[in-house]
């Protein structure tokens, strides 16, 4: 088995699929990468049995065969190569030989049998979105997915697909985000929950890109396909919690004000906050806001006052500067909206401006209680 590769787009290939791969495995076989040569057509995979994927890179050659190579040793041999051809060789003592320019280096392999198969989707529904809005849906969710073992459907973003629109919401429950799109539709009604770690690795390929993205989807995996990357996982097994009973109706008091300014004031009253609670204090009358801080365990104190666009009842509530700092962070609009019904119930944080058509964003914090 022999191939030509070049050794730029070797490497930004094998950097993709490295991020797969888990830094302990159970099993030895899956810090390798696999290759299977196929005439001019190499498929190369990474699998951490959840998630297994895989790329498709034109090579030079007429061989064909399958190999495990070990993926530390090759990306880090890679990473110090200028551009140029790389050969390989597979030779008779179960070592893969690499020459360039000025060396050659030979690497052990394993039988590329022993990789485990990817799962094959029997029954799957499919949906066609472009790579861009994945990657957008996927940034403007994950932050508020919660990492609690005990809670594993919460740790994962909720997929709802409709023939009206495609809807991507994630929450911990202490905040919630609610991303939709009404621009793009499926065939059908369905719905998932897809773990973190794929989704990271989608945000990472898709932003800015152009491509169309087949989602294929069953009861147990699911598939994206796109250019000449394909990657599968094992969906989250439970059922969502019913996200739409926690989003209060009626929010009679409305706050608009400039996020990047509010943003900026939140940041540094927290750091006059409370270090276990990072509670900050929001008391709105008439077209003020105020912000404070107060950490009484060492005296530290700090507050704020903004001129915003406010309509209701003169009112104070508290929330965690953590929770509505990432979530500020994760809008991209000059200006926001925070609708409040009662202090013990939770914000809604949504933006003015700057978004597409067909494009929502519903964010939710809940307030933590006032000590008077």
């Amino acid at each position: 088995m022999k191939f030509i590769v070049s050794s730029t787009y070797l490497l930004k290939q094998l950097q993709v699929l490295g991020g797969v791969i888990n830094n302990s495995n159970t099993l030895p076989i899956l810090d390798n990468f696999l290759f299977e040569l196929n005439n001019t057509e190499l498929i190369i995979s990474a699998s951490d049995l959840e998630t297994t994927m895989s790329a498709k890179l034109e090579v030079e050659s007429d061989n064909s065969g399958s190999i495990a190579v070990p993926a530390r040793l090759l990306l880090e041999t890679l990473k110090t190569f200028p551009e140029q051809p790389l050969t390989f060789v597979v030779e008779e003592n179960n070592t893969i030989e690499i020459s360039s320019n000025h060396g050659k280096y030979a690497l052990a392999y394993a039988d590329g049998n022993e990789f485990p198969k990817a799962v094959s989707l029997e029954d799957a529904s499919s949906t066609t979105i472009t790579g861009d809005i994945l990657a957008t849906a996927i940034s403007k969710t994950i932050f508020a997915a919660g990492n609690d073992d005990l809670r594993p459907v919460m740790s994962g973003v909720f997929f709802q697909f409709s023939t009206e629109g495609l809807t991507f919401v994630a929450t911990d429950a202490h905040k919630l985000v609610k991303y939709s799109r009404e621009d793009v539709q499926a065939s059908q009604t369905t719905e998932f929950i897809m773990p973190k770690k794929p989704l990271n690795l989608l945000k990472g390929i898709l932003a800015a890109s152009d491509d169309e993205v087949i989602i294929e989807y069953n009861d147990s995996n699911a598939k994206f396909t796109f250019e000449n990357t394909v990657l599968i996982c094992r969906l989250i097994d439970g059922k969502y919690p019913n996200y739409e009973a926690v989003i209060p109706n009626e929010n009679p008091n409305k706050l608009v004000i400039d996020r990047t300014q509010f943003l900026n004031s939140v940041r540094r009253v927290s750091i006059f906050s409370n270090k276990t609670t990072h509670q900050i204090r929001l008391k709105i009358a008439g077209a003020e806001l105020n912000i404070s801080a107060e950490d009484i365990d060492y005296s530290n104190k700090a507050e704020e006052r903004l001129t915003c666009d406010y309509q209701g009842d003169d009112m104070q509530i508290g929330f965690n500067s953590r929770f509505l700092t990432e979530m500020l962070n994760n809008l991209t609009s000059d200006e926001v909206q925070l609708e409040m019904s009662l202090p013990n119930r939770a914000g809604i944080l949504t933006p003015v401006d700057g978004l597409d058509e067909g494009e929502q964003v519903t964010m939710l914090v809940m307030p933590v209680m006032l000590n008077s």
